[in-house]
Formats: C-alpha cells, structure tokens, sequence
C-alpha cells in the first residue's frame, strides 16, 4: 500500500533564501577564478566573464522564478514540466538530476571540502599501490583515495543529518550562512585595504599579443562561473514544504541571485587585485592549489592560508548540505508516481524522504570514485543548461496554454530576456560539445540511461500510479 503521508509547509521566505544563497555559494567561489585567468589572460576579461555569468543566471533565474511562481510543487521543474511538456520528457530531467546535475554537484563540493581538510591535516595516503588502477583509461577510483573517502564520509554524515527533519538541515545551512557571509566580508574589507592590493588591476582588460581573447575562451571561462552560479534553481525542489510557494518561490530566487552576484564581483575583484595574472594562472597550472589561498596569504602570510583553509571548509560543507537537502526531493516526487524506485516515496517518522536521500547518497559516493573536481562540473553545468534553457521556453508554452491563470511574478524583461537565455543555452550546448568533449560526452550518456529506465519503471510500477499520485496532490 502506498505511503500517504505528506511533506510538511515548514519554509519561509527568509529560510527559501537561505536554500537558495546555500545552494549557490560553494567552492566556485575559492577556486574557479584560477581556470578562468588561464583560459582569458586578462584580469579584466575575468571580471567581465563573472559579470556575465551572472547576468545570464539571473536572466535564467527571473524566468524559472515565473515558472515557479505558477506551478510551485515538490520536485521543482520535475513538476513544472509534467505541465509544460510531458511525463516522459519530466523523468528525463529527473533521471538527470540523479546520474549527473545533483549527485555530482555534492559529490564535487564534498570533495573539495576533503581536499581543504587534507590540506590543513595532512593524512597518509590509502591504497598507494592501486592508484593506477583504471576503467577505460578515463576514471581513477583509488586516485587520491584519502581524499576521496573522507568525501564519502561527508556525504553519509549529511545525509544522517538530513534524516533527521527538514529544519535541522535548514538550520545547519543557516548557521553556516552567517559564518561565510561574516568570512568573505573580511576577505573584500583587509584584501582591499591591504598594501599589496591594486585595485586599478582588476580591471585591466588587456592580454598578452600572442593570446588575444576569443569566443571560445569566453564560453570556457564562463563554464567555471557557472558552476560557482549553479544552484539556484535546488529551491524548487522543496516547494512542496515552503509556505506560500507561489510568491516565496520567486522573490527567493530573486533576491538570493541578486545577492549572490554582487558577493562574487566583490570577491573575486580582490583575488585579482591582490595576484597578478600570471600568479593565478599558476596556480591553475598547479593543480593543487587554490587561488583563494593564494590570495589571502599575499597579505595575512600563513595565518591567512589557515583561515581561508577553515573559510572553504565550512562554505562547502554547507553547500553540500543545502544540495543534500533540496536534491532527494525530486526522486521522492518521481517515486510517488511510479517513475523511481518505490522505496524512494517513503517518509520516516521526521517526514522526511529517508530512502530517497540514501538512494542519492550511495550514487553520489560512486561518482566521488569516479572523477576529478573540473570534470564533474563541466559535466555538470554542460547538464543543467539543457533543462534552464527547457525552463525558460516554458514562459512562453505557458503564456499560450495558461493565458489567464493568476502569475504572482511575471518575468522581467519579457520576451526578450528569456529569448537571450534560450539561445545562450543552445550555444553554450555546442560550444562545450567542441572544447569539452569528454565531459559533454559521459553527461549525456548518462542522461540517456534515462530511456530505458523510464520504460522499465513505467512496466513496473504503473499499478500504483493512480492513487498515489492523489495521495501527493491532495
């Protein structure tokens, strides 16, 4: 007999943006500066890729929050688009969401939160001998295997924590918050009135002769902000436990990207006004360092090392939390209707997806094994924009087919801000298939698997549809 009890309405406006600003604010912020200065050569062209991956995720984000504002429910744009466009084409997405966007996103954050641990407590290395150990030249399970373990390690703790009721985990992301808000306003506030920063640097456009900036190194610079954008849209997962989703959906969403947009052209400023380009372009080149850290000891000395160490850890361990948290949403409204594992619909005595959350964390331990930091999220964001760019045609699907249904936001800019997100999708889509096709291509290998699993689901489970799908709506 199916499980009929319901999601709790337990979220407010202030904590929808908590989720949202939790879910964005990771270790992007610490790290990506350093691919891009290597791709563009030019501190200035830095800022503006920042600049306009911002302003593409916020073109992104104002058109989902219309979206979200008509159709809110739990699973985010799981359910969106079961109005929009199809059953199938909504298991799709979801099935993206469990293989690639959501469960790589934790298992990447986790990961850089146990390179950060490692480096403040240096561990002895774990299966030395079986590092070579490979599957088609591509994966290297027992690489790093230190910090891959205490990745996985992190990622069942925060699922424990999240068995335990929504507002722990809400609360612990909370809590987190304040603690990398109050961390990167000491970052801007001694970065900047340091002796060694210059300001007038960060804002330098000019690149070597011999490597002039082009389309395609826009476009691979813009891969790592997205990625430290990436996030925003987690929110809708839990809209079946927010309070009054038609209109904190969106001013959330909103107000967290606008937030989050003004935080990282602050920061990332000061990164470059403190390291030459040339220094963060070494420090890509590295491998092993991150260009926060650089930064901060320029003027703090070791000290300073220490504190940005402590800083990214308690930044990505609450990012990893909040996508712990908003991501087994989706899977629980999927297995509700007989399109995921039927253990995956079952609440415990918290009310909250228990199984669901297990099923995400066992497949997110796999892909910590699986790949490094920059391949996961370039598959990731290569992913997610497929589906923003499906969100975003749907403002002008559901214009046609619901003209007078009640909006409580209405996209700004309309038509021509979500036209300019559509076609930056559809480039974004090939220009990733030409300069990273590895990535671009186990992405939508794994998206695919979805074909076959839905049919399979839809064999064994269609019996239990109905009701079940009345217990949800009810």
């Amino acid at each position: 007999m199916a499980d009929t009890k319901q999601l709790h309405r337990s979220l407010g406006l202030r904590l929808v943006i908590v989720v949202v600003i939790g879910n964005i604010i990771g270790s992007g912020v610490y790290k990506k500066v350093a691919p891009m200065a290597a791709e563009l050569h030019s501190p200035g062209w830095v800022l503006v890729c920042w600049l306009l991956g911002g302003i593409i995720t916020l073109f992104g984000a104002l058109s989902n929050a219309e979206v979200a504002g008509l159709l809110a429910d739990t699973g985010g744009e799981y359910a969106y688009y079961k109005r929009i466009y199809n059953r199938f084409f909504a298991f799709i997405y979801g099935w993206s969401l469990f293989t690639v966007i959501q469960t790589a996103a934790i298992s990447s954050l986790a990961y850089v939160f146990a390179q950060s641990l490692h480096g403040l407590a240096e561990v002895p290395p774990l299966l030395e001998s079986w590092a070579s150990v490979d599957i088609a030249g591509v994966f290297y399970p027992f690489a790093d295997f230190n910090v891959k373990l205490t990745a996985i390690l992190l990622i069942i703790f925060l699922t424990w924590i999240n068995t335990r009721g929504l507002k722990a985990g809400a609360g612990l992301s909370s809590a987190i918050l304040v603690l990398v808000f109050i961390g990167i306003g000491l970052i801007v506030c001694f970065g900047l009135g340091s002796g060694q920063a210059d300001l007038s640097r960060s804002f330098d456009m000019r690149t070597p002769a011999s490597t002039p900036v082009t389309f395609s190194a826009v476009f691979a610079a813009m891969l790592s902000a997205f990625w430290a954008y990436q996030g925003w849209a987690a929110v809708g997962f839990v809209g079946g436990e927010i309070k009054d989703p038609h209109r904190n959906i969106p001013r959330g969403i909103t107000i967290g990207v606008f937030t989050v947009i003004a935080i990282y052209l602050l920061v990332n400023a000061t990164y470059l006004a403190l390291l030459p380009i040339q220094d963060l372009e070494a420090v890509y080149q590295a491998g092993n360092k991150i260009a926060a850290i650089e930064a901060i000891k320029s003027f703090w000395g070791a000290g300073g090392g220490f504190f940005i160490s402590i800083l990214i850890l308690v930044t990505t361990l609450g990012c990893t939390n909040a996508t712990v948290l908003a991501s087994c949403r989706t899977y629980f409204a999927m297995a509700r209707e007989g399109l995921f594992f039927r253990k995956a619909a079952e609440l415990n005595h918290a009310q909250v997806p228990a199984k669901s959350l297990v099923f995400q964390c066992v497949w997110a331990c796999v892909l910590v094994l699986s790949g490094t930091f920059d391949q996961l999220t370039d598959m990731i964001i290569f992913a997610v924009f497929i589906y923003y760019g499906a969100t975003t045609l749907g403002v002008f699907i559901l214009r046609r087919k619901m003209p007078d249904a009640p909006r409580p936001y209405k996209a700004w800019g309309y038509p021509v801000v979500p036209a300019i997100m559509i076609l930056f999708c559809i480039a974004l889509f090939f220009n990733t298939i030409m300069v990273r096709p590895r990535e671009a291509g186990i992405g939508l290998v794994l998206m695919l698997t979805g074909i076959p699993m839905y049919w399979w689901f839809l064999k064994k489970n269609t019996p239990e549809k109905k009701p079940v799908e009345e217990a949800v709506h009810a």
